[in-house]
């Protein structure tokens, strides 16, 4: 929750291949105090049924910059692992099961505000923007 003194953030994952959200993937938190100052890692959490992150750590007074990072590979992998028992032709094809193993969103913010920061996630793209 945000205060005037301090920011908060919150996220979710919308899988566009398939039009639902995506469980269980990684999400890291950083925070930095100024455009040179070093991250501080401040936790992680990870992907509900919902695609939403509800507990990620609470950001630090005189942040100015955050990161989020999302671990996508694993996610990627377990769903190509899935589809591959379904239709068994398609195994061992050779294809990577995703273009960007890792997505780093990194953003400016003020003390006061609330930043919502969904992912848009297909295998070989993605879009980020700021939600409500």
């Amino acid at each position: 929750m945000s205060t005037e003194t301090t920011a908060s953030v919150s996220t979710h994952i919308l899988d566009t291949s398939i039009g639902r959200p995506a469980e269980g993937v990684a999400v890291r938190l950083a925070a930095r105090s100024g455009r040179d100052a070093d991250w501080q890692a401040l936790g992680g959490s990870a992907t509900d049924a919902d695609g939403r992150c509800k507990d990620l750590p609470a950001l630090p007074e005189g942040t100015t910059h955050v990161r989020l990072d999302f671990a996508v590979e694993p996610y990627f992998a377990k769903k190509q692992a899935d589809a591959q028992q379904d239709a068994p032709a398609n195994r061992d094809s050779g294809a990577p099961a995703v273009f960007f193993p890792e997505v780093a969103i990194t953003f400016a913010v003020v003390p006061g505000e609330h930043y919502h920061v969904p992912l848009l996630l297909n295998p070989f793209g993605y879009s980020v923007y700021r939600g409500s």
